[in-house]
């Protein structure tokens, strides 16, 4: 079937080519469907792939009317005219001629310049290859061999690219690059130069210390060795791709010379990019690695997702959503930006990037690892503690000093088996969450050891275990943080040890001490962690101030040792702690009915089935749909049964208790307040009040002050009363109650509404 072409020049275009007699034919293939459209399309040759195959396969000569710079050809009546200016001339034409039925307007996507916004046409150009097709096989096993992270992209995007694997065009018309080194003749005879040695020998007047690139390897020629005649270099350069895919053995110029090196180093350990690169550069390691030495070129690599705004949008300039690296790096540092993509998610995952995500996450791991480094340089500076010359006796360190010991162990096991499979994302949490318990639980608990006097016993053991513990994170954090683990390294260790390496990253990994991991000690010392935030969370539920002592706790899904529950009673200012087999004495459930579910089944009923939960024990009901039993009654002669579906339950606390549950654990506090209880929690009211007056007095931690008090008849007799527990509780040499002395420093201040006025001032340093 034949079909006239529109304008008459293109005839003329295509005389004398070969097969021009089947020009304007109509041909069949597979890749036009019936299921669109009316199941005839256009070809062109010239710019696009199924069409240039189908035109090869089906002898249709080849018409371009188009130059390299998107002109329309001379033979045109439109020659010279950008292809887009050319359209609505085309048009034009078209319509006068009698020939355009219709010109409606399509949206579809089209490439344009990334740098300009010109519009971009694919464009059929004579191109080396690299008939990659021929190592399909290969390739793939070589891809299986790889550990991909995240695996998926082995069998999935690299997987099936490799799968469905095309020849490689390896030339490119440009002047820049490096330079294709073949060389042709007019006779047909083709020669591939492989060392510059080859290229000295067989051309013409070549030096050994030749510029291999564009204009000067353009001026060698060598002799043709079928006819005799000139042959001349192929004006292409080779696709960048090729170099970075040849960098394994490229860097080292092998294969002439530095064999012992590039074999000690090829497969590479790992490496890392984007996940545009399974196109780009992972798969031209691939292809020459397994054209040149049929292996696999590195052994590990972490696909890396594309960063993105904060709102999750790609970042570009027309959206004016890109972040300046700089300003985020002159602000919060290289330390927290590297920090940040290392623990803000799976790194092959899209990130999302902004200056104040980096300052959360910033506050929330560098910040109390400093707080906590910056702790322990205060103290130590203070009671001048040398942890070269100052060493604690054994049996001096307290069950919390083992227990962060041992976590600090576990976290180096964690970190170095985690970074040698290459999770980053898993250690620096892991090291995160570390320092969080440090700083918050150790630390803190640990507080009142660094304040007193000397330098023995349990304080120097506090001490020696803190600087074991900040010393270990600095190398541990070296990786992730390099700056401010520097810092950390350089004044505990360097100031102190004249001998230790100048720098941490300078040190060894740190190695664990396995002899110090006690597992049982942190799986209750966890257990205790919980079960201190389950009473926090309790208290904040019934507004009771920590500061305000109670009777008792009860602690459902948990036993510990008694000095671990000792320490349990301390944090949450507990005087006893019970553990117990159930918390039905305390807790209950409150019973409603599921409309969803019910409505259907019992219609009329559903009040009196309201009712009748109400009468039931809630822990009964909740204890039974956990057995997976059903709950059954008698309603007015039908029988009611009732599934855990059927059955909303909320937890509720009996009257003077209040509760918290998260997973198995229960935790209850007895919210009862006896006048006892109430005149203690005065006591700590009054210590907090006069130890944030030290604070904003600018006293040192180490002064020793006089405390006078003088407010109500109800504060007087209290501070009369508890003044040991009061003056051991703030570095007092004395507490009275009277007027604050001419020269301390003194406030108005509300105890439990009780009102008072303190004065403090220091008397011995």
């Amino acid at each position: 079937m034949r079909y006239e072409p529109l304008f008459a020049f293109q005839r003329e275009a295509i005389k004398s080519q070969a097969h021009e007699e089947n020009a304007w034919t109509v041909v069949c293939d597979d890749y036009v469907t019936m299921t669109d459209g009316t199941g005839i399309v256009h070809q062109a040759p010239a710019f696009g792939e199924d069409d240039a195959r189908v035109g090869r396969e089906n002898d249709i000569p080849f018409l371009q009317l188009v130059n390299t710079r998107g002109e329309m050809d001379p033979v045109t009546p439109w020659g010279g005219v950008f292809i887009k200016k050319a359209d609505p001339m085309i048009l034009k034409d078209l319509d006068e001629a009698g020939l355009l039925v219709a010109a409606p307007t399509f949206e579809h996507d089209y490439p344009f310049c990334w740098r300009c916004d010109t519009p971009l046409i694919y464009y059929a150009r004579s191109t080396w290859f690299i008939r990659m097709t021929a190592v399909r096989d290969q390739l793939m096993k070589n891809n299986r061999a790889i550990n991909w992270m995240p695996d998926n992209i082995k069998e999935g995007r690299m997987g099936n690219f490799l799968e469905n694997v095309i020849d490689w065009g390896l030339s490119r018309e440009r002047y820049w690059g490096t330079p294709l080194p073949v060389w042709l003749c007019d006779c047909g005879h083709i020669h591939v130069i492989g060392s510059i040695k080859e290229l000295c020998d067989l051309g013409k007047d070549v030096s050994p210390d030749i510029e291999l690139h564009r204009p000067y390897i353009d001026q060698v020629t060598l002799t043709c060795p079928k006819c005799g005649g000139v042959m001349r270099r192929t004006p292409e350069v080779i696709d960048c791709w090729f170099d970075s895919g040849s960098m394994p053995f490229a860097q080292w110029h092998y294969p002439f010379e530095n064999k012992e090196i590039f074999e000690a180093n090829f497969p590479a350990n790992f490496i890392s990019e984007a996940i545009d690169q399974t196109r780009g550069w992972f798969y031209t390691l691939i292809a020459i690695a397994t054209l040149l030495f049929d292996t696999q070129p590195f052994e590990n690599c972490v696909v890396l997702g594309h960063v993105q705004d904060s709102e999750g949008r790609k970042m570009s300039k027309h959206l004016g959503n890109v972040v300046d690296p700089w300003e985020v790096l002159d602000k919060q540092g290289a330390d927290a930006v590297r920090w940040y993509f290392y623990a803000a998610g799976a790194p092959w995952l899209p990130t999302r990037f902004s200056g104040d995500l980096v300052s959360e996450m910033q506050n929330k791991f560098m910040g109390t690892l400093w707080n906590s480094y910056a702790f322990f340089a205060l103290y130590a500076s203070i009671d001048n503690y040398d942890p070269k010359a100052q060493k604690a006796d054994p049996g001096d360190f307290t069950l919390m000093d083992r227990w962060v010991l041992s976590k600090l162990q576990s976290l180096v096991v964690t970190v170095d088996e985690g970074l040698s499979q290459y999770k980053v994302t898993e250690t620096a949490r892991a090291i995160s969450d570390f320092v969080d318990e440090l700083s918050n639980w150790y630390v803190r608990c640990c507080r009142k050891r660094f304040w007193g006097n000397g330098m023995e016993g349990d304080k120097l053991a506090a001490f020696e275990t803190l600087y074991t513990v900040l010393r270990t994170l600095s190398g541990l954090c070296a990786p992730y943080i390099p700056f401010m683990s520097e810092s950390m390294y350089r004044n505990l260790v360097v100031n102190n040890d004249p001998d230790a390496p100048i720098s941490v990253h300078m040190t060894d990994f740190p190695t664990a001490d396995r002899s110090l991991i006690d597992e049982a000690l942190e799986a209750q010392m966890e257990e205790v962690i919980n079960a201190v935030s389950l009473g926090r969370a309790a208290r904040n539920a019934a507004s009771l101030k920590v500061r305000q002592p109670l009777a008792a706790m009860y602690v459902k899904g948990a036993k510990v040792s008694p000095d671990l529950a000792g320490l349990m009673a301390e944090e949450l200012n507990i005087k006893a702690v019970n553990f117990v087999d159930d918390a039905r004495a305390f807790t209950t459930y409150e019973l409603k009915p599921q409309m969803r579910t019910l409505g259907p089944k019992y219609g009329k009923l559903l009040g009196k089935i309201g009712a009748a939960l109400k009468t039931m024990d809630g822990n009964d009901v909740v204890d039974a749909f956990a057995r997976g039993e059903d709950v059954t009654f008698d309603l007015e002669g039908t029988q009611i049964v009732l599934t855990k579906d059927d059955v909303l339950t909320k937890p509720m606390q009996k009257e003077g208790f209040v509760a918290q549950t998260a997973g198995d654990m229960t935790v209850v506090l007895d919210a009862n307040l006896t006048p006892e209880l109430i005149e203690e929690g005065y006591v700590r009211e009054l210590i907090s009040k006069i130890q944030t007056m030290r604070k904003d007095a600018g006293f040192d931690v180490t002064d020793r002050i006089d405390v006078t008090v003088n407010g109500s008849a109800k504060i007087n007799a209290i501070v009369e009363k508890a003044a040991g527990d009061i003056m051991s509780g703030v570095l007092a040499l004395s507490v009275n109650v009277a007027d604050p002395a001419q020269d301390a420093y003194s406030g108005d201040k509300d105890i439990n509404d009780e009102k008072c006025l303190i004065g403090i001032r220091v008397v011995s340093r």
